[in-house]
């Protein structure tokens, strides 16, 4: 299982300083976190996709390969890469060009977004938000996996004998992921092509979740691509922690209650009561964590907020620290017990070069 951390790039007033930090300093920061977060033993760092203020990553590309050079075993990988909006000709070159950077060491996730203007922006309609998703996948999915391609669909002109370059890294694209909070027609898409299922299990109960991931499980299990145990699940979180409960939620709560999305509504302790937020001892996050699985099953991937909301740079590394030394280790253990052996890991460029391997093995036998 894997574990690591995922951040949307905001640029926030610290509620404690009133400082807001530059986007040279957001960005920088950003950098320092991904190079940590390998230092400390976590095995992914995801970043978000925003073309607006107040967030900087809107080239995510670009800050990845860059994470790609200072770091050796992180996994890399966006939460999330707007499939709406960008081309997917565009995303197809930019993504395995950073696969070859990174020395494979790349996945993604699609997703639409939760920023409406966005779509003007780029030449869309946000009415056409699920036709675009599930169109502009199909022609992405293609472009990975035929070397020549011609193409016609609703949203973009067409492609006539077309090649994308460079090809995904050992002719093994990149591995993704289909995130959504909301929608059926996504954990659908993910299941038809019996990709990954990442629900951002942060901001609304486990209930809705469950509906969510319980329909993908079923519908991977349908389209013939292994039983609903054995598909490739993905789950959010956002933890602040402390040496003790108290001392953790005194600290973050100015962060909380200032926060552009989470604050001014219910309080701390309702919010932590009714969605995955966890702000308490590291023994009280494993607790709450270990919980996911009962709720949704053995999964593959779990990734954390540790950032954002103004926290500052040096609290962030401090938390990495705990996760990584505290938190993480006992997890794996944790997860690993009672596992069943038939439920895969996560896929990496190395997991899915291996399967190309047996597979071109057994078709020659």
């Amino acid at each position: 299982m894997q574990f690591g951390i995922f951040s949307v790039g905001d640029v926030t007033a610290d509620p404690n300083t009133g400082r807001t930090p530059t986007e040279y300093e957001r960005i920088k920061a950003i950098t320092q976190i991904a190079v940590k977060a390998e230092e400390v033993g976590l095995d992914v760092f995801a970043i978000g996709e925003h073309h607006n203020p107040p967030f900087i990553p809107s080239s995510p590309t670009t800050l990845l390969a860059h994470v790609a050079a200072r770091t050796s075993r992180l996994v890399l990988s966006t939460s999330t890469t707007l499939i709406t909006t960008n081309d997917p000709v565009k995303i197809a070159e930019d993504y395995a060009m950073l696969q070859h950077l990174a020395d494979g060491r790349v996945d993604l996730m699609m997703g639409r977004g939760n920023t409406g203007p966005v779509y003007p922006w780029f030449g869309q309609d946000i009415r056409q938000g699920i036709p675009l998703a599930i169109e502009n996948y199909a022609l992405l999915h293609k472009l990975w996996r035929e070397d020549v391609v011609d193409w016609k669909g609703r949203f973009r002109t067409p492609l006539q004998g077309f090649t994308s370059t460079p090809r995904p890294l050992d002719g093994i694209p990149p591995f993704v992921w289909h995130g959504s909070i909301r929608s059926p027609e996504i954990a659908e898409q993910a299941a038809y092509y019996g990709d990954g299922f990442f629900a951002n299990n942060i901001f609304w109960p486990k209930e809705h979740f469950q509906r969510l991931i319980g329909l993908y499980r079923d519908r991977f299990e349908h389209y013939g691509h292994g039983t609903r145990e054995q598909a490739i699940v993905g789950l959010g979180g956002q933890v602040h922690v402390g040496a003790r409960s108290q001392d953790a939620i005194a600290e973050f709560r100015p962060y909380f209650d200032n926060h552009p999305v989470m604050g001014h509504g219910p309080s701390l302790e309702e919010y932590m009561a009714e969605t995955p937020l966890t702000v308490g001892s590291p023994q009280e996050v494993i607790d709450k964590t270990l919980t996911f699985r009962d709720s949704f099953g053995d999964y593959q991937r779990q990734l954390f907020i540790v950032d954002g909301g103004g926290l500052p740079l040096p609290k962030v590394m401090e938390q990495l620290e705990i996760l990584g030394e505290r938190i993480v280790p006992v997890l794996r253990k944790e997860f690993a017990i009672g596992r069943p052996a038939n439920v895969p890991g996560a896929p990496t460029h190395a997991s899915l070069l291996g399967n190309k391997g047996l597979a071109i093995g057994a078709h020659q036998q």
